[in-house]
């Protein structure tokens, strides 16, 4: 098994520059102020850009991915010193193993699952745990990461509007130039189709040495009825199904109670 604190840090320098626009996160910053939230468990945290939204408003943050290089692009921007990043995911916190804490490079320690607020899968993490036994500990961590009355939230599309029939290179070509690495190509391709999965893949050529890094990614669609019945029956009560504001009628936003 290859160690899942690694990456490959070009791809992970690209995230921000070829996608800006995240204003996907302003209901999640929307949520977390109106649940009260003051300790949020970002799961998925990626290259920090959600968590470094909730630290700039004085929330005190633990961003958890196991991709090392997009974590290393986090810590490198301005205010991530407020934020404690560790490389790892969240069926790790429920299994009470030790975590390596990049915060303070070199440190593997162990982190006993804290009692937040609020846990929060922005964007594609909940559809990037494809594999039914991670997802069942995946919840099972959030739950044990939440005190009693904190929530879990995060989003899925939904399966009807097949989301994936847009995936290909006419809709998703674009050129970037990217500060410190010039033009970039990039674009995404539909692979296979085999619900409730769905596998596609990333493509982005440099224009400056003409190299090109490929990552493949896979997505399972679940039902509501299937998210509900998984949330329920990891002790969770379901508050809450919203639609995306930035994707009406595309996505659902779960949001879990932990009673």
């Amino acid at each position: 098994m290859a160690d899942k604190c690694s990456g490959d840090p070009r791809l992970a320098a690209l995230y921000d520059p070829l996608d800006p626009d995240r204003s996907d996160l302003d209901a999640y910053v929307r949520m977390a102020e109106e649940f009260g939230a003051k300790r949020v468990l970002d799961i998925g945290c990626g290259t920090g850009v959600f968590a470094l939204l909730l630290a700039d408003r004085g929330i005190s943050v633990v961003g958890i991915d196991p991709d090392r290089a997009s974590l290393d692009v986090a810590r490198a921007k301005p205010g991530s010193a407020r934020v404690r990043w560790i490389c790892g995911d969240a069926t790790t916190l429920s299994e009470g193993t030790a975590l390596s804490d990049v915060t303070a490079p070199g440190d593997v320690t162990a982190f006993p699952a804290p009692q937040v607020d609020l846990v929060t899968m922005t964007a594609n993490v909940a559809q990037e745990i494809a594999d039914p036994s991670l997802w069942r500990q995946t919840l099972r961590g959030a739950y044990e990461a939440l005190r009693p009355g904190g929530r879990l939230v995060f989003e899925t599309r939904d399966p009807a509007r097949r989301a994936w029939e847009e995936w290909h290179r006419e809709g998703s070509y674009r050129v970037a130039q990217v500060p410190g690495v010039g033009i970039v190509q990039s674009w995404v391709q539909l692979i296979e189709v085999n619900l409730p999965l769905v596998t596609f893949r990333g493509t982005c050529v440099f224009a400056a040495d003409g190299q090109v890094l490929t990552a493949d990614s896979t997505l399972r669609f679940r039902e509501r009825q299937e998210v509900e019945r998984d949330l329920v029956a990891h002790g969770f009560a379901v508050e809450d199904v919203r639609d995306a504001p930035d994707r009406p009628g595309r996505e659902l936003v779960f949001v879990a109670l932990r009673p």
